[in-house]
């Protein structure tokens, strides 16, 4: 009896995830490297990423898709910070543009990978979401683009007494359709992106809306639209119009970020000078707008032409700096004894951090602990073959560094190809270099799982930079070889150091 086995398919590169990380990688992909096999995997049904999962009224962007939005593809929309239906939009005609609709396979779901140096491969255990059936695909490369939170699950604290509320308690990330909170009085716990966002566009129906935070956040009103961006684009067309109004955008989040982090006191009087000045007269800016940390140790939250004071003036919308004691039938008990009543909760409370989505991976049969990893140029995995990372800034629009980082992962594979190297193994040459956090951010999501994270350098290739002038100048101009980044032949399994 003759027993036959189905063939593993095998991609020169596999993406996992279709949002706006894993579109972009497929048409750099498509355009730098056309002889390359690969698909893009991702584990929903649709594409789109953050800005399809997320449906809370008022979702946007709260960085303007001049630089947002990829380097490639001018945004042409009159919407400079822009909701998620036009983001979404914008995203798909992408896909279609670069004929990536074929390469992208929906309800897959990555689970392991494990690298074989022998093969010089990655044998990848995969899940299909709908019907639950496990297969199996070989890939060259592994380009993770799944974002760093997960997609089924936000995070909310633990809250005394949350099942005595009698109403509905919401988390953004799951907004159920048709939830009715018209005339009703809704409470939004949180104070970060999210909860700006939610505040304002609640209270155009609510009968009223309260933020209740535990510490305020900096929060600075921005233009819709970009006036001069559209001028631009009238006086040169499209194409150098978005350039330029690029350029302007990206000088000018350099500038206002290493404004904050060079005169932090300077900064948060600036701040409370322009939220003061949209704020009614007598209110209490200090007790609400007034952070304990410094501008940017924390991402500045943008309301696009003042939508948050904007409900605060008119009176549909309140803050209140306090902690919760416990939930009531009706509402909440404050820590200070105050009660607020509610129709509604939303627990504006952020993100459950998940680094490569949640993929196994193990290396020859070792299995890798991420913390016990150092990233190089931000995108690889120290002792990781053949496996990117992408992420992008946390202190400017995120794509501004996923655009650098496709580039240099094709220029990467270019080099590769023009040498005969299979495998790419980053290795810093001092084992006892100092680490420190891959992510060094204040926010409560990061710090929440920074232990779970990867770790970066006191050095480049290693320290993981946060400024695109500088990773211009690395991952754009400068040789994508390097002493510490060791390729090889397969069929040798002689390191080679470029």
């Amino acid at each position: 009896m003759t027993t036959t086995h189905t063939p593993v398919e095998h991609l020169d590169v596999l993406v996992v995830g279709a949002g706006i990380s894993g579109i972009g990688a497929g048409r750099y992909l498509t355009t730098e490297l056309p002889r390359r096999s690969f698909a893009i995997l991702e584990a929903r049904e649709t594409s789109g990423g953050t800005w399809d999962l997320f449906r809370y009224p008022g979702i946007r962007s709260d960085s303007d898709l001049h630089t947002f939005g990829y380097e490639f593809k001018p945004w042409r929309d009159e919407q400079s910070i822009a909701d998620a239906p036009r983001i979404l939009a914008y995203l798909r005609e992408t896909i279609t543009e670069n004929g990536l609709d074929e390469r992208i396979r929906y309800s897959h779901r990555v689970l392991s990978a494990a690298w074989s140096t022998p093969e010089a491969r990655w044998l990848v255990e995969v899940e299909r979401t709908g019907t639950g059936e496990r297969l199996q695909l070989s890939a060259g490369w592994l380009f993770c683009a799944g974002g760093y939170y997960r997609y089924d699950e936000g995070f909310t604290p633990v809250f005394d007494g949350r099942e005595r509320f009698r109403g509905p308690i919401v988390h953004p990330q799951h907004w159920p359709e048709g939830l009715e909170y018209a005339g009703k009085r809704v409470l939004v716990i949180g104070s970060g992106a999210t909860a700006v966002t939610l505040v304002p566009a609640l209270a155009e129906t609510a009968g009223s809306v309260t933020m209740l935070q535990r510490t305020p956040s900096y929060v600075m009103p921005v233009p819709r639209t970009d006036v001069l961006a559209d001028r631009l684009r009238a006086w040169f067309g499209d194409e150098r119009g978005f350039a330029l109004t690029r350029r302007k955008n990206i000088a000018r989040g350099i500038g206002i970020w290493r404004f904050c982090q060079k005169y932090p006191r300077a900064a948060r009087k600036l701040i409370r000078w322009v939220n003061a000045r949209q704020l009614p007269e007598g209110y209490p800016v200090d007790e609400h707008f007034n952070p304990p940390y410094d501008p940017w140790d924390q991402r500045l939250c943008a309301v696009p032409d003042g939508d948050l004071f904007r409900a605060i003036r008119n009176g549909t919308a309140d803050v209140v700096t306090d902690r919760i004691a416990t939930f009531t039938e009706d509402g909440v008990l404050l820590e200070s004894g105050r009660e607020l009543q509610a129709d509604v909760v939303v627990t504006a409370t952020g993100l459950t951090v998940q680094a490569i989505g949640g993929i196994s991976l193990t290396v020859d049969g070792e299995p890798v602990h991420l913390p016990d990893t150092v990233t190089y140029k931000g995108m690889m995995l120290s002792g990781v073959p053949n496996f990117v990372i992408a992420i992008g800034y946390t202190n400017s629009s995120w794509t501004l560094k996923i655009g650098l980082l496709c580039e240099h992962f094709c220029r990467l594979l270019a080099q590769m190809d023009a040498h005969g190297y299979d495998v790419a193994r980053p290795e810093p040459s001092d084992p006892d270099m100092p680490t420190r956090p891959f992510l060094d951010f204040a926010a409560g999501y990061i710090r929440r799982a920074v232990d779970q994270l990867p770790r970066q350098g006191d050095r480049l290739p290693w320290l993981t930079s946060t400024s695109y002038s500088s990773d211009v100048k690395l991952l754009r101009a400068e040789s994508v070889t390097d002493p510490e980044l060791h390729l090889s032949r397969a069929a040798t399994a002689a390191a080679v150091t470029a």
